[in-house]
């Protein structure tokens, strides 16, 4: 029995959806059909999920909503239009907008995350009529009728262990199950979102409670690339990714999957496959526990931009007990979180997300880590982009570090940081994020192009 996900751009149109059924229809196995809210249907186009913290955030204001409110209400029915299903299914959608407007507006947080979620709650009630109507026996289960709670946290929700029991019973259904993805019910009912992009969430969350045999996650491409296709042209395609190499490459800005999608799937073993909605038959690429090896050590490369570093020099820092402890607690007074900070004996770095702070709190805090810490000097630095290379295979070859360096060498590119972590799987390179593009391309001529 499997569990298969649908991206916005696999459902952001009538002709995208009966791709959609196809692919269903295709493999008795999949019985378990967990949805997004549409995507884009072109780069001008807008997601409904986009659409619907609008339409939240003006109806919470008090202000004239009705102009996004019609777009909404036409992107589903457009979608209908194109697959004669009829005015029935655009009447309910219609009425379970009308209903989140008069929602406990004294509670915003919630308010806002039932609007957020109605997206992926519509589109689900939306494809399993679809189904239906093309010989697929399915039905729209909501997540509160299959037991998913999670935590009292909107916009960042997590599933509560609870839930697994109660989501095992879906392996009993003869039907397909249509299911939203990217929500959950609190215990007293509420609806709570998991993080943006958690339809990913819920696939992997389904799998783990069904003991899935298979996760395949559909998308837009064929599978996942050893770089950025809109950086390196025609990056290679990966086959085979560890859990731990796919959450690196997640977190160092790879979209593909969200990068805290898989460990509920990660717990039971169950393997993700990466499959493209628009080309079916192409392999794709599948994630699982462990690999076999190959000569190439490296598998894939990632960056993203946003950072700052925060540079605090004190001559005999490391004889200073605590001074780690000291510095974490200023971050967290103001709730700022920190992504790397390599240190030396007489000096520390802090890389975070730089908008995480205005201007004027940003001084603020240099300020207080230099007069509470008695330091020498505390600098901050911008526009700063995180480069890593990742890969099961590279504590086993030599010359890794040796040839990312050359590869920056020859491109003129200066190393502001380099944070290798304790498994080995990735190393991570501090840039200025003007050369981001050029060290992705030089990174790659380095580990997939020269022999």
């Amino acid at each position: 029995m499997n569990v298969i996900k649908f991206g916005g751009s696999s459902l952001a149109s009538g002709s995208q959806l009966k791709k959609v059924v196809q692919i269903v229809k295709d493999d008795a196995a999949r019985k378990i059909v967990v949805v997004s809210a549409p995507g884009k249907r072109s780069a001008e186009d807008e997601k409904v999920t986009d659409l619907l913290i609008g339409f939240g955030m003006k109806a919470l204001a008090g202000h004239d909503y009705s102009s996004v409110l019609s777009k909404i209400v036409n992107r589903y029915q457009t979608i209908a239009e194109e697959l004669s299903l009829g005015t029935e299914i655009i009447g309910e959608i219609r009425q379970n907008l009308d209903d989140l407007i008069n929602g406990n507006k004294d509670e915003p947080d919630y308010y806002l995350d039932a609007f957020k979620a109605s997206g992926e709650n519509n589109n689900a009630k939306l494809v399993a009529a679809y189904f239906n109507k093309e010989g697929v026996p399915a039905r729209y289960m909501n997540p509160k009728e299959a037991g998913l709670l999670v935590t009292n946290e909107p916009g960042n929700a997590q599933v509560l262990s609870e839930s697994y029991e109660e989501l095992a019973k879906m392996r009993d259904s003869e039907e397909v199950i249509v299911f939203p993805g990217f929500f959950g019910y609190t215990r007293d009912g509420k609806v709570c979102t998991f993080s943006r992009g958690g339809s990913d969430i819920t696939g992997s969350i389904l799998a783990n409670g069904i003991h899935a045999d298979l996760y395949e996650n559909f998308t837009d491409v064929d599978a996942i690339f050893t770089a950025n296709p809109n950086v390196v042209e025609n990056p290679i395609g990966i086959k085979e990714l560890t859990y731990r190499e796919m959450r690196e490459l997640s977190y160092g800005g790879f979209s593909v999957l969200h990068d805290e999608a898989l460990q509920p799937a990660f717990k039971l073993g169950i393997p993700v496959q990466i499959k493209n909605t628009n080309n079916p038959s192409a392999s794709g690429t599948r994630i699982m526990k462990e690999r076999q090896l190959s000569d190439q050590g490296v598998i894939g490369i990632a960056s993203s931009s946003g950072f700052s570093s925060i540079y605090i020099d004190k001559y005999l820092m490391n004889r200073e007990i605590g001074f780690g402890r000291k510095v974490l607690e200023i971050l967290e007074s103001r709730g700022i979180s920190y992504e790397h900070m390599p240190s030396g004996i007489d000096n520390l770095t802090i890389i975070l997300h730089s908008d995480q702070m205005s201007s004027e709190e940003e001084q603020s805090l240099l300020v207080q880590l230099e007069e509470e810490l008695g330091a020498d000097s505390v600098k901050v630095e911008h526009d700063i982009a995180l480069i890593m290379i990742v890969g099961e295979g590279m504590r086993e070859r030599m010359f890794t570090m040796s040839k990312a360096a050359t590869a920056f060498s020859e491109n003129n590119i200066n190393i502001d940081m380099i944070n290798q972590g304790a498994s080995e799987v990735s190393v991570m390179f501090g840039i200025q994020a003007k050369h981001e593009d050029l060290a992705v391309k030089a990174l790659y001529e380095a580990f997939f192009e020269k022999k």
